[in-house]
Order: structure tokens, then sequence, then C-alpha cells
């Protein structure tokens, strides 16, 4: 089925089916009446679900939904798993999304006024893990099914192997697998011409034919295993459920060569397909085989891309593969479980001597006998019995594990692993293991045999004759393997501190190999993808385990490169004697969804680059640079661990990335460390880290504005901090600020209309220049709400434009609030002889004129689209202004900031001198005084623009409070001017009085000589003061 219906209604004569839940591999679907106009009031929602291990990825055919600023109206969300990313307009045409799991959901809600074509949508599900994926073998040479360069295979003396494949065609001669390096083949498994199948190991060729033929491959996918071990010589072959061993006694003691290179086929390789081939450097038991599973991971290599190169083209997915999909195996569907109280017949046995087997994963030890033959003697035993899990333990094994499946014994998650609790058979001891301390700071305190021992060691063993041997951490593979299958959940803050201390326990005993390396980046990419508040505790010690496991890692090769889905790691030897510089860098490719470190070139399209210079190791004395052989490099695609909201108000804004040299602590370096790292939004989550801007600088050259590069002096971790206000503020401004700008609009049209309209109000030079100052108020807010509606629109040319009336509109209403108070001075400081011919001209011509010839000056590509997103690109936004800083700043900024300061000491001057002259007339109360001295106050700020000058103080603990007074105050200027020097002006209510009103509000025209008398009287007292006429 493609899809299953929520709910169907019927609106304007078409179906409307807008809630369903969509699992086919593919399809598409559409807004309501699409390709017609979508209905009003609607709110429907799509979910997308594909199997595990597959992502959904869909793709806008067509979309054209009403356009607004943040997408506040008719908007389409997109919840990818991790974030919703809303979209309107047409910014989405042609956009492929992926999910980050196996869930996508897509909703759309539409209001009550405009409605558009809606949009239509393809959905397919397209799989992100190997595992559900077959490859086919290559057939020409040039093309191979190789291990990555990166994936170091071991010296082998056994191993065992297994695989599914499906035969196309059958050839005489066919090779499966190869191992070589250069032209001689290591381990080689295939069919040769008249001698049937045989596997070639280390030079020797055993022949398979008893236990193997070339027409047990079929078309059908079937499982398969090889093993061998040079101690026998025997080859175990396990096909159809049954287990032959085959003699090969010619390549008993023989080894194989580690370093080289496995691919799939060869010279004549198998027609087909293969799929989950894994790779064991240990002999499978026949028991072994038989309860192997999809989730046992390969030691040696597994199925996953973070071991195979693979091309895209020999790459098909089949949804009907055995191991396509994870299944977890929870405690309540195991078919093992048998009651606590079950009592059955055991033999007694002498006892040799006993293991204690420590699992470092759960810090207990556990008892077993070693037995003699079969005895004569039996008796009856209660079985262990561990919570959750009730298991019957054989006795004639030592092999058994007590906790052989570690993620059924763990239900609910880690957090009920310290539950772990059972009841053993005990046995008479022939005397105590005296106290004493073995190497690796092991201290084994007095115990009998049989006790169980709370020691942080994988594995130690107390034997019959009571001495403790030395300490042996040989299934610390086996522990990290476990630990990376029991945190794919989210984890709490006791289950993070807990795994964070097991791993650290393991990087201080065991050895680690790029496998063990490899599974432990695993587990740390698991706990990463847990809550800021359970990474919150453990975060330092977490970061400080990171660093420790770089520096154990023991590889072969120039190049060592370990992937997960939230960190990477990459380490690179090189000589100190002859280093010249070097640079990592992290990218995602296509074809997997992991991050990947390059480390010989400059990669294109990069999340973040560090370049190192050939300096780097000037500061170290000859012996500190001497012991160096290796330069590490750290990407964390997912920043839980660092996320700080810091007291100035910035935020983690990008990934972040460490490099270091060995554990040298570098720093004071004489040429700068070049980190480049791409942004990521302004608003992240709190947490826990530590941000410190000491030693590195902003390079603004090479700096976009979707990219920053930094100059560092040391090596650390690195990260972009930028400042932001939270999402549901930046919501609130930037509704204050267009509501605020179109209001402001209206009244400044009004303004202008009405000075334009009444020839007697704009006799006097302050009514001339208010006219001014309001049409380039007008002009400034009608382009500003204009930008947000264009910006997303595909026109270069008309964003530029935008970006340039806008541009040069605000310079222009600085340079009129800057005019009148020049006029202010004239009228009030030089009251006498203050006659300037043609002085409005003049004044138009700074006005306006200047700045029309700078702005047409200025460079065309300083100006174009800039983007503002919130959180994971939720609610993005562009904008058209000024992309280049240097004009931004010289002509903004810096021409603002001279502005404002001169309309401060002219504000000061005019209101001691309106305070001084009103103070002199005695016919009000000092109440009428007071109001009137705060109404000019009030009114000359506006006029002058002096809230403009609360951004100066937008910063620190009082940013967000001066946020809001700007965003409110400047928004509404043409309100204000239009209240205090319009609408309450007596001669413009006279006019408005006079022409506009009807009936009783109407004044009647005075057109006799007392009218003239009182007109004449009202010109010579704005003459007389032409200042105070224009504030009060």
């Amino acid at each position: 089925r493609s899809s299953v219906t929520m709910s169907q209604v019927f609106l304007l004569g078409c179906q409307v089916d807008c809630n369903q839940v969509l699992v086919a591999p593919e399809g598409s679907f559409s807004s309501p009446c699409y390709p017609r106009d979508y209905p009003k009031n609607q709110a429907c929602r799509w979910t997308l679900q594909a199997p595990a291990g597959f992502v959904v990825q869909i793709t806008f055919l067509d979309f054209e939904l009403e356009e607004a600023l943040r997408c506040i109206y008719d908007r389409l969300v997109v919840n990818t798993g991790s974030n919703n990313v809303s979209f309107c307009g047409l910014t989405a045409n042609g956009l492929s999304l992926n999910s980050t799991g196996n869930f996508m959901e897509v909703s759309f809600n539409s209001d009550f006024s405009v409605q558009k074509r809606g949009f239509n949508i393809s959905y397919r599900q397209v799989a992100v893990a190997l595992r559900n994926q077959k490859v086919t073998i290559p057939q020409s040479a040039g093309k191979t099914v190789k291990l990555l360069s990166h994936v170091a295979m071991p010296a082998l003396t056994q191993f065992s192997i297994c695989f599914e494949i499906a035969r196309t065609s059958q050839k005489a001669d066919e090779t499966i697998f190869t191992y070589s390096e250069q032209n001689t083949v290591l381990i080689s498994f295939g069919q040769s011409s008249g001698a049937g199948m045989e596997l070639s190991v280390s030079g020797v060729t055993c022949p398979l034919g008893a236990a193997l033929s070339a027409s047990d491959f079929t078309s059908a996918m079937k499982p398969f295993c090889l093993t061998w071990s040079s101690l026998s010589g025997d080859v175990g072959v396990y096909v159809n459920g049954n287990h032959k061993s085959v003699p090969c006694s010619n390549s008993i003691g023989r080894s194989i060569k580690g370093g080289a290179t496995f691919q799939l086929g060869g010279k004549t390789s198998f027609d087909g397909f293969i799929y989950n081939f894994r790779m064991w450097d240990f002999n499978f038991t026949t028991l072994e085989l038989k309860a192997l599973t999809c989730d046992t991971i390969g030691n040696v290599f597994d199925w996953e891309y973070t071991f195979w190169d693979v091309q895209p083209a020999h790459v098909q997915t089949d949804s009907t593969l055995s191991c396509s999909k994870y299944v977890h195996h929870r405690s309540s569907l195991l078919t093992n479980m048998v009651n606590a109280s079950l009592s059955v017949n055991v033999c007694i046995l002498p006892v040799l001597h006993y293991i204690m087997l420590c699992i470092i994963l759960y810090s207990k030890c556990f008892s077993y006998p070693d037995i003699s033959p079969p005895p004569k003697k039996c008796t009856t035993m209660t079985s262990a019995v561990i919570p959750t899990l009730s298991r019957r333990h054989s006795l004639d094994s030592r092999r058994q594990s007590a906790l052989d499946n570690a993620e059924a014994l763990a239900e609910g998650g880690p957090s009920q692993m310290h539950n772990l609790a059972g009841t053993f058979v005990r046995f008479n001891t022939h005397e105590n293991c005296e106290a004493e301390s073995s190497p690796l700071s092991y201290k084994w305190s007095e115990s009998k045999p049989t006790v169980t021992q709370f020691l942080p060691s994988p594995l130690d063993q107390c034997n019959y004759t009571s001495f403790w041997g030395p300490a042996d951490v040989k299934n610390a593979a086996e522990v990290a393997s476990d630990l990376a299958g029991m945190t794919n959940n989210n984890l709490s803050t006791e289950d993070v501190s807990m795994v964070v201390t097991k791993l650290k326990d393991i990087i201080n005993v065991a050895k680690i190999n790029s496998t063990l390396a490899s599974t432990m980046v695993t587990i740390f990419s698991n706990v990463m993808t847990s809550s800021n508040t359970a990474l919150a505790t453990s975060s330092e010690m977490m970061l400080k385990t990171v660093d420790e496991l770089v520096l154990k890692i023991e590889f072969e090769g120039t190049f060592l490169s370990i992937t997960s889905k939230n960190l990477a790691l990459g380490i690179s030897a090189f000589n100190s004697s002859s280093f010249n510089g070097t640079s990592f860098s992290a990218y995602i490719p296509q074809v997997i969804s992991l991050p990947q470190i390059n480390f010989e070139s400059s990669q294109q399209n990069s999340l973040a680059t560090v370049t190192l210079p050939s300096t780097l190791l000037s500061n170290l004395s000859f012996v500190e640079a001497d012991v160096l052989s290796r330069i590490n490099f750290m990407f964390f695609n997912n920043t839980g661990l660092f996320q700080e909201k810091t007291d100035n108000g910035y935020f983690l804004n990008s990934y972040v990335v460490a490099s270091s040299m060995g554990n040298q602590s570098i720093n004071n370096l004489q040429d700068p460390v070049e980190i480049d790292i791409v942004h990521l939004s302004p608003k992240v989550l709190e947490a826990h880290g530590g941000w410190n801007s000491g030693g590195c600088s902003l390079s603004r050259s090479k700096s976009t504005a979707s990219r920053t590069v930094c100059l560092c002096n040391h090596l650390t971790h690195f990260g972009i901090l930028m400042v932001g206000a939270s999402d549901k503020n930046n919501e609130a401004l930037t509704f204050i600020s267009y509501i605020g700008c179109g209001i402001s609009a209206i009244c400044s049209a009004v303004t202008l209309f009405t000075y334009i309209a009444f020839e007697k109000l704009r006799r006097d030079y302050p009514s001339k220049i208010l006219m001014n100052l309001s049409t380039s108020l007008l002009l400034l807010n009608m382009v500003f709400i204009l930008d947000s509606w264009l910006a997303p629109l595909k026109a270069d040319g008309l964003c530029i434009s935008m970006a340039a009336f806008l541009h040069f509109f605000l310079l222009t209403t600085f340079t009129w609030m800057g005019l009148e108070s020049i006029h202010m001075y004239i009228a009030l400081v030089k009251v006498f002889n203050t006659y300037i011919r043609r002085y409005i001209l003049k004044f138009c011509l700074v006005g306006w004129g200047k700045w029309l010839v700078i702005v047409v000056s200025v460079d065309r590509n300083f100006y174009g689209k800039l983007n503002y997103q919130k959180d994971n690109g939720e609610d993005s936004s562009q904008f058209c202004w000024v992309k280049d800083p240097v004009v931004f700043y010289v002509t903004c900024v810096g021409y603002f900031s001279v502005i404002f300061l001169m309309n401060v000491a002219m504000f000061i001057v005019v209101m001691i001198q309106i305070c001084g002259r009103n103070g002199k007339r005695s016919n009000r109360t000092l109440r009428e005084e007071v109001l009137r001295n705060l109404r000019s106050a009030v009114s000359l700020t506006f006029l002058l623009g002096m809230t403009w000058g609360f951004a100066f103080f937008a910063w620190g603990p009082v940013q967000l409070a001066f946020l809001y007074l700007f965003c409110i105050f400047n928004s509404l200027q043409g309100l204000f001017i239009f209240i205090f020097h319009c609408a309450l002006k007596e001669n413009v209510q006279k006019q408005w009085r006079r022409y506009l009103c009807c009936s009783r509000f109407r004044l009647p025209d005075n057109s006799g000589k007392a009218g003239r008398a009182a007109e004449l009287r009202y010109s010579f007292r704005l003459e007389d003061s032409p200042l105070i006429a224009h504030v009060i």
C-alpha cells in the first residue's frame, strides 16, 4: 500500500486528503486542490515513515505560497527529525531535504486571506546504511570494491569470514574475494576451472570440493561462512545451516601478513551480488556460527560505509535483504527465559581451577569451574538467576559467557546495568588468593576463588594454586562492542557519566587499534545524541577522554580516518624535521551522510578546515619536536558538548574542530593557525563548555556571510561565537519593526500631504525642512518593508537596487535630522543676521544631492542579499542590504555617530533656551510649565532622531532591553513626528477644521479684515520666533 488515509473531507469542489501516513518507497503528495489555489484556513499533515536504516528524501517539484517575513501567514513546515524548517513564497522550488532518521513530517497551514497555487512534493526512501544495500562485484579491472585505505588489516593466524551472495551468471574461473599485496595473493576464495571451489591462504591452496561446490551459489541470496586456523590448518565451511571441516595440513603454521589490500572479486570476478561481508580475527566454532546474527560486528571489518570504498554505481538498495532492518532484541522476546526457581540435575565434578570473568561494562566478576572428565555422581543445583533474564549455565564449556547478550540484559537502557545480580554455585576452595598488585595498576585483595570481585578489569584469573595471574585485557573490544549497541538510545545524565567512565577505563588498560578505536568513536557519537542536560556534567571528562583516545590509537601507514555521525577523527603521521605545514578538512560527501576527513588537498564545500603553518614547531626545542610523530584532527558534527550561553550574549554558531600535536602544548605561534568554519545559525541551545577568545583574531578579508576564518596562535578546540537574541525575542522585534514602519510610513505620508495641501502651513523654513524629513522617512519605511518581500525573488538586479535605495534613504534621513539641528542653531544662536540666500535649496543639495552622488558611485558589488536564519535553518529570511562591512561601518555607523553627537549637543542647547523663555512667562502655573517643557523635549527627541542612539547601548546584560527600545521608538518615529509637529499644532488643527470638517466642527472662513489681521499677527509671531513655532 502506498498510504494510510487519516481523514478526508470535500471542500470547494475538490477533494482534500491532507492528513496521511505515507510508507511507500516513493510517491508524491500535494497541497489541497493543487494546481488550483489551496483553500483558506487549512491544517494538513503528511507523515512519511521509512524502514530502519533508510531516510526520507523529499523534493519540491512545484512551490508557491503567500510570501511573508518568517512565513507568519501561510507556511509549510518540514520536521526532518532534528529540526523544523519553514517555507513560504517561492523559496523551496527545486529544493531537496533529507530526514535525519527514518521519519519525516510535513505540515501545511493557510490563513483566512491570500491563496496561491500551493505545492507538489515527491518523496522516496533512501538507504543510508550499507546493511540496506547489496553490492555488485565489479567485472572490470579498473573498478574495484575494496576496503578504505584507513582500514588497517592486522596480521592473521586465524580468521572467520561471513557473507551473503547471489549469482547472476556462472563462469569456469571466478573469484569472490582477494586479499593481496602488489602481485602477491595472501587470501583468495573462488572457483578454478577443473579444480572446483578452493581457498588460498598465504600461498597454500586448500580444495573445498568435499564441502562446497559452485552449484551451492544460486540466484537467491544465501549466507556463507569460512573459517581457518593456522594451528590445525583446517578450513571450516558453513552453508545451508551445516558446518563442515576440510583438512588443509599444508597451511599449518602459516601466517598472513597485515597491511595489504582486501577487495571483492579478483582477476576473474564472480558475477553476482554480495552482501553483509564481515571478517573476524579468530576462528568461530560451530555453535557460534549458528548463533551468528546481523548485529554481530566484524572486529576486522564490517558491512558499513566506514570500512568500504564503494562507488554508487555498484550499490543497489534491496528491501528484501536479511539484515536491512535493525531489530531491537528485548528481554520479553527472548526464548531462553527460564524460571528463577528452576532446578536441574547436574553432575558434581572435581574442580581443577576457576576462571574469574570480569566484565568492564558491569564492574563485576563471575566464577566458573573448569571440570575433569564426567564423574559418576550427580546432584541438583539452582541455575544462575539475573534480573530480566534467567539463563541456564552449562558447566561443560569455559567459553560460555554469563553476559553473552548485553543488550537483552540491559532492558530499559544502561541505567539498569547496576541492577545485575545473580546466584551462582559455590565450590569448596583449596586456599585463599593472597592480596597483591599486578601490572596496569590492578590491586587484588585477598579472596576466595569463588568470591565475586568488584574490579575494573576486563579479565583476571585466580587458579587453584591460589595466586593471581597477570591481567588480561583481550575482551576490551567485546566490551566496547556491547557499549556501542546499548548507547543507541538517548541516555540519562547518570548513563552518560557511567559510559564515559567505562570508555576511560578501556583507554587506560587496552591497546587501541583502529578497529577498537572505530567502535569507541561510534560510542562517543551515540552519547553525543543525548540531550544537552544529560551531557552537561560529563562534557569536560568526555572531551579529555576523546583527546586521550586519539593519543593512544595505534595504526600503520601515513593517515588514519575514523568517522561516525557526530564525531570524526583524523590522524596524520609526519616527520618533524621535514614538516612544511599541512591542512585538514571535514566534509560530508553525497553518497553517505557521515562526515569525512580529507588530508591531502583543499576540499570543496568543506564544513571546516584547519591549516597549520610551516612554523608550527618553531617554539619547541629539538628534543620536544623530535618526539612528535603525529598530528591529530577532530571534527564535532554535534556541538552539544560545547554549548554555553556566555554572559555577553554570544552563542556558538558553528561546528567545532580541534587539532593537536601529540601531547605537546602548542601556543604563541609565529604564524597563525587558520581555521575556516561554516556558520550554523544565530541561535543555539544552552549547555556547558567554556570559550575564550584569547589568541585568536578574525580575518575579515577571508570571511564571508556563511563562513568565518579565524587566525589563532595556538592549538585547541575552535568554534565561532556570535551574538543574538532568542527566537521569541527575534520574532517580537521583527513584528514590532514591520508594524511600526507601516504606521510610521502612513503618518509620514499624512504629515507630508498636510503641509503640501495647505499653503499657509509651509511658509516658514522649519515647515519646509520638516516636509523633507517626512519625505525621507516615508520612502525609507516603504523601501524597508518592500525589501523583505522582494529579497527571496531570484533577481539580483532588483535586490541590488533595493539595497541601494535603502542605503540612500537611510543616509538622507540621518542628514535631514542633522539639518534640523543646524537650522535650530542658526535660528536660536545666530538670531541676528541670519539671512542666507537660497537657504532651503542649499539644504536640499546637502540632504539629497550629496548622497545621491555617493550611492550612485559606490560599487554595485557592495550591495546584495544577506541570509538571516534561526536554529538549524528554521524560518530563514533574506534581506537586500550593504554586504561590504567597510562601506557599512563608514557610511552608516560612522556617519550616524557624527550626526548623533551633533544633535545631542543641539538638543541640550535648545532645551536650555526653551526652558529659559518659558520661565519668563508668569501667566502659567509651574505644572503647566513642566508639562510644556516635557512636550518640547519629547518632540525634539524624535525630530532630531535621538532614539537611534539606543543602538549604542545594545550590548551586554542590557542588550535586549535596548533592542526593544530601539525597534519601538525608531520604527514609530514618523508617528511621533506626526503627533508633535502636525496633529498638536494649533495652525494645522485650524486648517483641518476649516477645510476637512463638517457641521459644528468646521471653522468659519475668516475672509474679512479681522481674519486677515489675525493671520498677520500669527505670521509675525512665527517670524519673530521660528524655533518656538517649530518645537512647541
